[in-house]
């Protein structure tokens, strides 16, 4: 796969938890939306009245989950490209994968063990198309990229609503086959790379969900109208029209996601593969250039979609036990009959898949851990992280900022390098021009311009302020996080409380942010 581990990996020892070979291993089918956050139809039915999940339609996504379990608190452990996918490769919290914990500058410790080298091992035919894990990648890797990747049909899908919109303007009535097509074909040239019979594992990693996408797409592609959104947006998103054309926009991007999963559905059927396929669905992080998504740990940056199905699954459930996606990685070894190494600090799902219930079916299951380091380059003077630390339980969100005095979103620039002004422009089209750790956008752009006027002046500090050192939300009172409670008097038990639980993971699983003096984040190579 793009994760180019060391060859080495395959050979290390580790002290492993057993899981009984299953007599007919599984294939393992991972469709991973970069940037695709928790945006199914099938979701609506729970997120109450208003909810945006209404406006749209995703079968196949819904098809996964009616077949077998949709989460609802499913969690990122980090909002953040690379960090993230560490995190899901290894089944381990993002701070335990060295420089796997940072984006730009991010580099593979060839130690630690990863599920699909894990499942290549014990027989597994494994590869993937578009995005797995590349940054600081060495070239020399012994463990040749070429061998896992399948996409000699092209890339094309990950610009989605470049191409397509073009087709459509051309009067092309088929203006989406060329882009499902290629995804078909990429597929079936992993299937048919297999040898004989032998179980595969696929991951499936688009980027269309990630920016840009072409402005208006939405509703020309998908016919989803900006002003269906009117009322639905969450409190610290300006409901005007610019913005809710932004969000129709992504919306239309997720919808071209769904069709690719479909793809992949109907290919398993037709090779009779369907019925022994453990297909997951899932995201990164939150949406690109919207406040307070993707980078932040509010549930808008952290809440993933996440439907699995596969055999020996019971159908049509629907489970609220809490899980971060590094626990797919141990799921993923058990359902291959494949040991678990003990270094794995996630834990696997198996046991809540194979149950018959719905609702709390795990009750250790009440808690996700989410955080942050790194993001882009130079958003802060000395390329220094904004860290970050969460605890998410179904009544309450609690952060630690661990550097306050620091821009969450990057440092503020009012001019270019060359001295001259940073336009409106310059926001929606380059990430650089300021905040650098939320994605240019036209969303950011409108924030920008209108953030100085007395009406929008609170969305502006909600998506570029600097925060308290502790935050704390009431869920019940507060779904949108925008009022932070930590300060006041009648929350302190809960926030002692919680704060103990959350310090005392990160140090019992080694978090070099707490457990380390100085702590290597602030240190080169992190600041490289």
């Amino acid at each position: 796969m793009r994760v180019l581990f060391s060859y080495i990996l395959l050979t290390l020892l580790f002290a492993t938890a057993k899981s009984p070979l299953a007599a007919e291993p599984p294939n393992i089918v991972f469709a991973f939306g970069d940037d695709y956050g928790r945006y199914a139809g099938c979701y609506a039915p729970h997120d109450g009245e208003g909810s945006i999940n209404e406006v749209i339609a995703t079968p196949n996504i819904d098809r996964v989950a009616n077949e077998g379990v949709l989460f609802l608190n499913a969690f990122v452990n980090a909002p953040s490209c690379t960090p993230c996918r560490s995190s899901l490769l290894s089944g381990q919290y993002f701070w335990r994968t060295g420089r796997g914990a940072i984006l730009i500058g991010a580099q593979w410790d060839a130690s630690i063990p990863s599920y699909p080298l894990l499942l290549n091992q014990a027989g597994y035919h494994i590869g993937q198309t578009y995005k797995v894990w590349t940054p600081g990648t060495p070239k020399d890797a012994p463990y040749g990229v070429s061998r896992f990747e399948f996409e000699k049909a092209g890339q094309r899908f990950n610009g989605f609503s470049q191409l397509a919109t073009r087709l459509q303007n051309q009067q092309n009535s088929d203006w989406s086959e060329p882009l499902v097509n290629e995804v078909r074909q990429n597929f079936i040239a992993f299937l048919d790379a297999r040898e004989g019979d032998e179980p595969f594992c696929y991951w499936f990693g688009a980027t269309n969900c990630h920016r840009t996408w072409v402005r208006g797409s939405g509703k020309q592609l998908w016919g989803i109208d900006p002003d269906a959104l009117k009322g639905r947006m969450p409190a610290f998103l300006p409901d005007v029209p610019e913005i809710r054309e932004d969000f129709a926009d992504y919306l239309g991007e997720c919808l071209a996601f769904d069709a690719a999963v479909g793809v992949l559905i109907d290919e398993l059927q037709k090779r009779d593969e369907w019925d022994n396929t453990l297909f997951v669905v899932s995201g990164d992080h939150g949406a690109p250039g919207f406040p307070r998504g993707k980078c932040n740990l509010y549930d808008f940056g952290t809440n993933v979609t996440l439907a699995i199905r596969g055999p020996g699954i019971p159908n049509d459930r629907v489970v609220t036990d809490f899980t971060t996606l590094p626990d797919l990685a141990p799921t993923f070894l058990e359902a291959g009959g494949v040991d678990i190494p003990a270094v794995m600090t996630a834990k696997s799902l198996m046991p809540v898949l194979k149950s018959t219930e719905s609702g709390q079916v795990d009750k250790s299951r009440t808690s996700a851990i989410t955080g942050r380091e790194r993001h882009v380059n130079n958003a802060r003077e000395g390329n220094l992280p904004y860290p970050q630390r969460a605890i998410r339980t179904a009544d309450y969100l609690y952060i630690v900022n661990f550097e306050p005095d620091r821009w969450p979103m990057g440092s503020p620039h009012e001019t270019k390098p060359n001295g001259e002004p940073v336009t409106t422009a310059d926001v929606a089209s380059d990430t650089r021009a300021t905040f650098a750790d939320l994605d240019a956008s036209p969303t950011k752009a409108w924030l920008v311009a209108n953030g100085n006027t007395k009406r929008w002046n609170s969305a502006y500090e909600l998506a570029f302020g600097k925060r308290q050192a502790e935050e704390l939300y009431d869920l019940a009172k507060d779904p949108d996080q925008v009022t932070n409670r930590a300060s006041e008097p009648a929350y302190q038990d809960t926030r002692r409380k919680l704060r103990a639980q959350l310090l005392e993971i990160l140090e019992t699983t080694g978090d070099p942010r707490v457990t380390e003096d100085p702590v290597p984040f602030e240190q080169p190579p992190f600041t490289n």
